[in-house]
């Protein structure tokens, strides 16, 4: 198969693997990221054809661009050599000969000046094109990539490690400022809580949001995830039980609003109040992805609908208020009661095992001690794989991606477990706010 050159982005390099993988399996596209070192932006993989890295590229977050490998070398002299001995240069030169072209330069951690440039790209005239060079959408864009090391602080790299040359084939929706259009400071309604845009972008595409396909979030707060998953072409629907953020700050400034922002309106399904552990979905609802930040509790405690005091609530349902019952009331505030983080996603666990299709994903936050956190902390269920524990480090703390996959049931079963319920995550909103000095026991 054809062997292409990755560049990523220097962000959240431990995402990087589970992003393209998971777009290449929603495609179907086969490829082998083991390899990959996180501490380099650069991997060589193979792909069937150029349909399939354009395919994976297009929509990653945290790539740059993918190009068509002709050689590599440590400098200009052993990349030539390679080109000549690694590349049939007739045949590329004849599907390329005649059509327009440029060629283009990337450097990581460091750059050639104009005159080398030229130089360089003279170097290369065995390639024989013949077309018209041009600057602005030419057919065929050819690029030396180039690998720097900085020698010290404040010094400027001038000789590079490494070098590949190659045909690009596609350059991510990051390169076309994808960032700076959801950044934050930007939307029209946002909240405390409001969820990076970057890292929302990213979670559905680990989530695997697909164009047609429903998106749940049942957190909503200010719609990051619904938001992010409409620009997949996701068709987004949410929840909170809190009615007041949903409702937004006016008619102009709500979680429909932001969607009119980035033309996505037309995808947004529809925003509930409602409490997620008393959901009113119909049973046969199928949802295809669900991506979520569950409430951690921090800002206040977890709460869902019920009586704190039971034996206090009985016969509530019968208050009459001028003539209507009070909970039947367009007024009524439902009594809420406290609740565990740890009991909330064995609930999300269960909903997801019951109302994701064969294959669909769940993708959630969870957030954990770095000083104590063990692996059986995490929560399973036997309908759904664990496939990704992706961690965002915060000091002492982190927030984890946790990424499962609905399995059929005849071939899997996996282990039901939470040992969130008997270990620190009961403490993380005390030790959160004491600077984690003091460890759970």
């Amino acid at each position: 198969m054809p062997k292409y050159l990755i560049y990523f982005a220097q962000a959240y390099p431990n995402f990087r693997r589970a992003e393209l993988e998971s777009l290449a399996d929603l495609y179907g596209i086969e490829i082998d990221l083991s390899h990959h070192d996180e501490s380099n932006p650069f991997i060589v993989v193979d792909l069937e054809s150029d349909d399939a890295a354009k395919k994976i590229m297009s929509r990653s977050i945290l790539g740059r661009g993918i190009y068509e490998l002709w050689g590599s070398g440590k400098d200009l002299d052993e990349l030539h050599k390679n080109i000549k001995e690694s590349v049939d240069i007739e045949t590329k030169i004849k599907l390329y000969k005649n059509g327009s072209f440029k060629f283009d330069f990337v450097g990581y951690k460091g750059k050639r000046d104009v005159k080398v440039r030229r130089e360089m790209i003279e170097s290369f005239s065995y390639l024989a094109f013949e077309g018209p060079i041009r600057m602005k959408n030419p057919d065929e864009v050819f690029v030396v990539v180039e690998e720097y090391v900085v020698p010290g602080h404040g010094k400027i790299a001038e000789t590079p490690i490494n070098m590949w040359f190659g045909r690009q084939i596609q350059l991510s929706s990051r390169t076309e400022n994808i960032l700076d259009k959801y950044d934050l400071k930007r939307r029209k309604y946002i909240g405390t809580t409001s969820f990076d845009a970057e890292l929302s972008l990213v979670s559905c595409n680990i989530g695997q949001v697909a164009p047609g396909k429903v998106v749940y979030d049942p957190f909503t707060g200010t719609g990051s995830f619904l938001v992010a998953a409409a620009n997949f072409g996701g068709l987004p629907i949410g929840s909170d039980i809190d009615p007041r953020i949903l409702r937004g700050k006016s008619s102009q400034c709500n979680i429909p609003t932001n969607f009119k922002q980035y033309k996505t309106d037309s995808l947004f399904l529809d925003i509930l109040t409602m409490d997620f552990t008393n959901n009113a979905f119909r049973s046969n609802f199928v949802i295809d992805s669900i991506v979520c930040d569950p409430p951690y509790g921090v800002r206040e405690g977890l709460k869902v609908c019920g009586a704190k005091d039971p034996a206090k609530a009985v016969g509530r349902e019968n208050v009459v208020i001028d003539g209507e019952k009070a909970h039947l009331r367009k007024d009524f505030i439902q009594p809420k009661k406290p609740y565990e983080l740890s009991n909330l996603l064995d609930d999300l666990l269960q909903f997801s095992s019951e109302r994701l299709p064969i294959g669909g994903r769940l993708a959630f936050w969870m957030p954990t001690a770095n000083d104590d956190f063990e692996e059986n902390f995490i929560p399973q269920h036997e309908s759904l794989e664990l496939v990704y524990n992706l961690e965002q480090e915060f000091h002492k703390w982190s927030r984890r991606l946790l990424v499962y996959v609905k399995r059929d049931a005849t071939e899997y079963k996996g282990e039901t477990s939470n040992g969130l319920k008997s270990n620190h995550i009961k403490h993380f909103r005390d030790r959160y706010f004491k600077g984690f000095s003091e460890k759970s026991r």
